[in-house]
């Protein structure tokens, strides 16, 4: 259960990310404040060593006191439920430990025997899962495309809870917007009705590398809309919205009674152990290839800290911690280890009373997701603004299908204006493909090449996330590819190695590597092959390139013929007409992409974003973002200025902002 880095990579496999204390009191509040009455029969069906349970029993002690509390815990390891019961033991905690896999039992248990579920279930992804294993859960569950774990847990859950019943949910945000996160939505609205939903961000309130969000639920139709609350570091340089300027730090006193969370109102103090560990055992493990989202370890606090809290005043607002330092700018390069070296030293310099400003921290940010208005709140030296509003879905069966947002009024009215005005959409135009994919990366690229450079028509220079910057590509770091396809055919057609006896030799050293690749080979592929090789014949097309993962858009014009790598996507102006009024359209593309307005619109829109700022700028959300009529003299105008900017080899602030200003015209009323 430590943090040594075989228990990180076993946690990993299993899925097991264990809830820390504060954020499992949270959940429990937040489930708490939704029950009435008692007795409360409570489910969770991936305990670990049981801290959800206990924070629900505490949480429901407060509000409902006296009242009969049940508690039932499935897992499958039995070194975390050995601690859950040690702990229950300790603290005079009745509850039933059940080492078993609750997908395998949830059939046989009874329909609407549980009041309240609340559950973190195991994240592991289609890859670790193994396709035989991936293929079973769906039949058995009725879902459908790519899945994690959690999508057959919460399939199973709405039949076992009561009408009325309460689910408290903590997963992967990545639900909220992805096409594989449509099983979890249409999950959430079959049976159930969510009633609060919160988006938290890049907070790190959870050491998995995952990104959480917590949804609270109830079995049945319920009246009124679902609160939607997410909270991101406030990104340096960046407006803030014109509804949100101006707004102070929290004050963690402006807190609504009615979804005031128990165990913060009452300033106990949390007691930080292990918890949450999940004991599915998902079979073969190992993928592909790493995910930046679920990469890294995971790893738990240890047992019996004690983190303190301060007590609230007499009219039960929250004494204010130390004054922050305004927001400082990191710096681009540093490394997490860095960062955490950079945290530590603080820490040490700030002295003996680092931890209660800790804990203030924390009392501010829980505060501030149960208050009623917008805040800024600081954790860990970082500026985080909290955002409060409702969520918006497409009616009908589309709601299910196309990405959650929040709804804010002003800001709706805003989205509205856009739609109006918008003549197509970026996924109306042309075809938006990810780069190239070798699935053997050591063998395929490199900066400098020995045999094979013998035979230079195999080798093509290689456009990378490094290369981009908004309007033009920088070839600093020259990276080429080993690319053996022939580029005049329309589908990937390899080589006749026998025509490049160099480069034969050299992959024939690497042969070992390459056939690993099983996956290829048993589609009928050559050994030797790219798994995505895409349109070779493409590349000598004029195209728009932006990487995969950015803070900011980053779309480029690229007319070298180079070959884009699998961290970027690429639209050819071939898919556009391939003539010059296919330049003026991938103009006017970049101009709205690189755009205030092009960023705002995939904030309110897709919403997809990382840590420190960063966003995922795949397909299914780049081909929704809007186009202005490209006849009108704003959109004429926009293809222009572009134009000037891509020819500069260092665009300035001043024509950036008048790129801004000639968007937001095209899109004004």
């Amino acid at each position: 259960m430590g943090r040594d880095g075989a228990g990180a990579r076993e946690r990993k496999r299993h899925g097991r990310h264990y809830t820390p204390a504060t954020l499992a009191g949270f959940l429990a509040g937040r489930v708490a404040a939704r029950i009435s009455t008692g007795p409360v029969r409570v489910l969770d069906p991936a305990c670990g060593s049981g801290e959800l349970l206990f924070a629900i029993r505490d949480a429901l002690a407060g509000r409902l006191p006296g009242a009969p509390v049940e508690l039932v815990g499935y897992d499958l390891d039995p070194a975390g439920l050995a601690l859950a019961r040690r702990r229950a033991a300790r603290s005079g905690v009745e509850a039933e430990w059940r080492q078993s896999d609750f997908l395998a039992d949830c059939a046989e248990l009874p329909a609407e025997s549980f009041d309240a579920v609340i559950a973190n279930p195991p994240y592991v992804r289609t890859q670790q899962l193994g396709g035989a294993a991936a293929q079973a859960l769906r039949g058995q569950f009725g879902l459908r495309g790519r899945i994690d774990l959690t999508h057959p847990f919460v399939a199973a859950l709405p039949r076992l809870m009561a009408p009325g019943g309460v689910l408290g949910l903590l997963c992967a945000n990545r639900f909220l917007t992805t096409k594989a996160g449509a099983n979890l939505r249409a999950l959430l609205l079959a049976d159930l009705t969510p009633v609060e939903l919160y988006d938290l961000g890049d907070t790190k309130l959870f050491e998995a590398a995952v990104l959480p969000a917590v949804t609270i639920a109830v079995r049945g139709a319920v009246r009124g809309d679902c609160r939607y609350v997410s909270v991101y570091e406030e990104e340096a340089g960046i407006a803030p919205d014109p509804e949100s300027a101006g707004e102070p730090t929290a004050d963690p006193g402006t807190v609504d009674p009615e979804i005031a969370d128990p165990r913060i109102a009452g300033g106990e103090i949390a007691d930080v152990g292990i918890a949450g560990g999940k004991g599915r055992d998902p079979g073969a493990a190992g993928s592909e290839g790493a995910d930046l989202e679920t990469a890294g370890s995971e790893g738990a606090g240890e047992i019996g800290a004690v983190r303190a809290v301060l007590p609230p005043r007499r009219d039960g607002s929250f004494e204010r911690g130390p004054t922050r330092p305004g927001p400082q700018r990191r710096g681009a390069g540093q490394s997490p280890a860095g960062r955490a070296a950079d945290a530590r030293a603080g820490s040490r310099a700030r002295g003996p009373d680092s931890c209660a400003g800790t804990a203030n921290e924390e009392r501010e940010l829980f505060a501030a997701l149960n208050g009623t208005t917008d805040a800024m709140v600081w954790r860990q030296g970082r500026r985080f603004a909290v955002t409060v509003g409702e969520l918006a879905m497409e009616p009908g069966a589309a709601a299910a299908s196309v990405g959650w947002r929040m709804s804010r009024v002003g800001h709706d009215d805003w989205l509205r204006g856009v739609s109006e005005r918008m003549w197509r959409t970026f996924g109306d135009l042309g075809r938006i493909r990810v780069g190239i994919k070798t699935n053997a990366d050591k063998v395929f690229i490199a900066a400098h090449w020995g045999d094979p450079a013998d035979e230079p028509e195999l080798l093509r220079d290689l456009i990378t996330h490094h290369d981009l910057r908004p309007w033009w590509i920088d070839r600093s770091r020259r990276t080429r590819v080993l690319y053996p396809y022939e580029l005049t055919r329309t589908h990937r057609v390899p080589v006749d190695l026998a025509r490049y006896p160099r480069t034969a030799a050299y992959l024939e050293r690497h042969r070992e590597m390459l056939t690993a690749r099983g996956y290829l080979t048993g589609a009928g592929r050559e050994w030797f092959e790219h798994w995505v090789p895409q349109r070779p014949h493409l590349w000598r097309t004029p195209k728009v390139v932006f990487p995969d993962i950015s803070d900011r858009p980053r779309f480029a014009l690229d007319r070298s013929g180079a070959v884009v790598n699998g961290d970027c996507y690429w639209i050819s102006l071939a898919d556009l007409g391939g003539d010059a009024g296919a330049e003026d359209m991938a103009c006017l593309m970049m101009g709205v992409a690189n755009s205030s307005l092009g960023l705002r619109y995939y904030d309110a829109v897709c919403g997809n974003r990382l840590y420190s700022g960063r966003r995922r700028w795949i397909t299914q959300y780049v081909s929704r973002l809007p186009l202005p009529d490209p006849g009108t003299p704003a959109a004429l105008a926009i293809m222009r200025r572009v134009r000037e900017l891509v020819a500069e080899s260092e665009p300035g602030a001043a024509g950036q902002a008048e790129l801004d200003e000639l968007v937001d015209r095209a899109f004004a009323g």
